[in-house]
């Protein structure tokens, strides 16, 4: 039996001044996602080894696909979730009220496009970031990965804080 890939990501959240759960999430980059935008998003994250320290890698992975730094603060451990593809994820949220970024410069990967062609070509592994509402968040993310947001919105309501998860469909 092989072993899984292993991956760690950064969910940062904020709250509004309506009482907005937000969370900030990323598009992945490539021509395979490149008109995809439901069930698209993600986690920002990236593989490790077994060796590793997963949350020294899902910082270092923010860098690489924000462009930078991982925003300070108390990193919350939402565990860990299983893929379908079988992959097992990890993830910390952490408050991030005032952080932005103006322009996602990420790292890049190289893949044969178009397909069967022989040209390789490079794109970004993010082309995009944004804050979403919770809710949002549900509807965009990876099906794979809503737990994570699931698990954040479940600390913060244990923690007493009164947070709404903001409209149940992205505004158009």
């Amino acid at each position: 039996m092989s072993v899984p890939k292993l991956s760690a990501g950064l969910l940062p959240y904020r709250v509004s001044d309506d009482g907005i759960l937000e969370v900030f999430v990323v598009h992945p980059g490539g021509p395979f996602w490149a008109r995809k935008d439901l069930h698209a998003w993600s986690v920002a994250k990236g593989e490790y080894e077994e060796d590793d320290e997963p949350l020294v890698e899902a910082e270092r992975e923010f860098a690489e696909e924000i462009g930078v730094p991982a925003p300070p603060g108390p990193r919350l451990d939402l565990g860990q979730i299983r893929q379908p593809s079988g992959k097992l994820v990890r993830a910390w949220a952490v408050h991030a009220p005032a952080f932005e970024v103006d322009e996602v410069v990420s790292n890049s990967f190289e893949t044969e496009w178009p397909p069967k062609s022989g040209r390789r070509q490079s794109f970004p592994e993010v082309d995009r970031a944004a804050w979403m509402a919770a809710a949002v968040a549900r509807e965009k993310l990876t099906k794979g990965q809503v737990a994570f947001v699931d698990r954040l919105v479940a600390v913060l309501l244990e923690a007493g804080r009164e947070i709404q998860e903001g409209p149940a469909r992205p505004p158009n």
